[in-house]
C-alpha cells in the first residue's frame, strides 16, 4: 500500500495492537527508554543509562519535528552533543524518507534519537509514513529510544496537553486526532522550569494533571525507563546553573 494512501483507521487499529496485544511482560521487559528535554543539558546522565562505550555505534537520528520551526539551534547542539559521546549520527528524516528508507534506517541503527520541535507535526508524519509502528516495533524488541521535548511527548497515549505548547495547525492531516504512540502510560511535561516554555508547561500540568499522568522535567532533567521502572535523573549542577 502507497504511504500516503495509508487509512487512518487501520493505521490507528495498527497502533492498538502493537500497544496493547502485544505488550506483555516480556515486551515491558524490554523497554529501554531516555526522555529529556533537552539532551545536551543531561548527556553526562546517559552513561548512567546505557553505559560509556557509544564508539562507532550508530544513532537513527530523526530532526522531522523540527521542520515547522523557526528557531531550531537544539537540533545541532544535540547531534553534536553525541558525537561527542562518540556516536555515529544518521539522519533520517522521515517526512521525506521511503517506507523502506525508513524500516532499513530503524533497523540498522543502535539507538533511536527523536528530537524536539513540533510535536503534532511530528506525530503527523510518523503517522503518514508508518514510521510511528516501526519505531513501536523497534523499542518492543528492546532498542534504546532516546526522545527531546516532541520526542518525548510522542510516545504518551495522547499528545492533547501538548496545544498549550505547540501549535497543532502544523498538522492538519490529523484531523484532530491526538492518540499518540502509547509506549509509556505518562505523559512527559518538558521545559518544566525553563523559558521560553515555563508558563506553558505549568499551564499544562494546572489543566490537565486532573485527568492525565504529567510527568514534568526541566531542561536539566531526563526520565529513564527499563521496563517497568521509571526513574527521574538531573544532570550534575554547576555553579550558575538554573534547573
Amino acid at each position: 500500500m502507497n504511504n500516503k494512501g495509508i487509512d487512518m483507521s487501520y493505521r490507528t487499529r495498527l497502533l492498538s495492537f502493537l500497544r496493547n496485544e502485544k505488550r506483555n511482560e516480556f515486551v515491558m521487559r524490554q523497554k529501554n527508554l531516555f526522555l529529556a528535554s533537552y539532551f545536551t543539558g543531561v548527556a553526562k546522565r546517559f552513561a548512567d543509562f546505557a553505559g560509556s562505550d557509544f564508539a562507532g555505534k550508530r544513532v537513527a537520528f530523526i530532526p522531522t519535528a523540527s521542520l515547522p520551526e523557526t528557531v531550531t539551534f537544539y537540533v545541532e547542539a544535540d547531534r553534536k552533543a553525541l558525537v561527542k559521546l562518540g556516536f555515529k549520527v544518521c539522519e533520517l528524516e522521515i517526512s521525506t524518507a521511503s517506507a523502506g528508507e525508513i524500516a532499513q534506517g530503524l533497523e540498522a541503527a543502535d539507538y533511536i534519537f527523536v528530537t524536539g520541535g513540533n510535536t503534532f507535526f511530528l506525530l503527523q508524519e510518523l503517522r503518514r509514513t508508518g514510521a510511528d509502528a516501526a519505531i513501536v516495533r523497534q523499542i518492543d524488541n528492546g532498542k534504546p529510544y532516546i526522545g527531546v521535548s516532541a520526542g518525548s511527548m510522542i510516545l504518551a497515549p495522547t499528545i492533547e496537553y501538548a496545544q498549550l505548547m505547540d501549535d497543532a495547525a502544523a498538522a492538519p492531516r490529523l484531523n484532530g486526532d491526538f492518540s499518540a504512540l502509547a509506549v509509556v502510560d505518562f505523559c512527559v511535561v518538558p521545559h518544566f522550569t525553563n523559558v521560553p516554555f515555563k508558563k506553558a508547561a505549568q499551564k499544562i500540568v494546572a489543566e490537565y494533571a486532573p485527568r492525565l499522568d504529567l510527568r514534568p522535567i526541566s531542561n536539566h532533567q531526563a526520565i529513564m525507563a527499563r521496563g517497568d521502572r521509571v526513574e527521574v535523573v538531573a544532570a550534575p549542577q554547576t555553579k550558575g546553573t538554573k534547573k
